[in-house]
């Protein structure tokens, strides 16, 4: 009989690591699911930012076209930035646009600020 319950105990034991794993994980998708956008938004506006800074400079564009075409890159990606908070800087050949910008995310049992700074310019060139 001995043998019969340690082996129902071992049992149970795998049930409830199974029931902690499955937890585990699915908190980490939840969480990656939250997070991940807002990276991934603020990793293709920079892209797009470091785009219009290297044509910009070979096209002359002025400050306020290529505030409008990033602007048109915010708006697509949703990003809560104002016209007003994308600044240029374009002297001597070179362009530089940056964005700061706060992403507040509630993740239900708490909620936080992202802050993102997002840099493009055409000083590799």
């Amino acid at each position: 009989m001995k043998g019969g319950r340690d082996q129902i105990k071992q049992q149970g034991g795998a049930k409830i690591n199974l029931v902690l794993t499955l937890l585990i994980l699915c908190g980490m998708v939840f969480v990656g699911v939250m997070i991940a956008p807002p990276y991934f938004n603020n990793y293709q506006l920079q892209d797009a930012m470091k785009t219009e800074a290297r044509f910009a400079g070979y096209n002359r564009k002025s400050d306020e076209e290529i505030r409008d075409d990033v602007w048109k890159k915010v708006q697509e990606l949703g990003i809560p930035v104002k016209k007003e908070d994308i600044h240029i800087v374009n002297e001597n050949n070179t362009v530089q646009i940056t964005v700061n910008y706060s992403i507040p995310v509630d993740m239900k049992f708490t909620q936080f600020t992202m802050d993102f700074h997002a840099r493009g310019d055409n000083h590799s060139l």
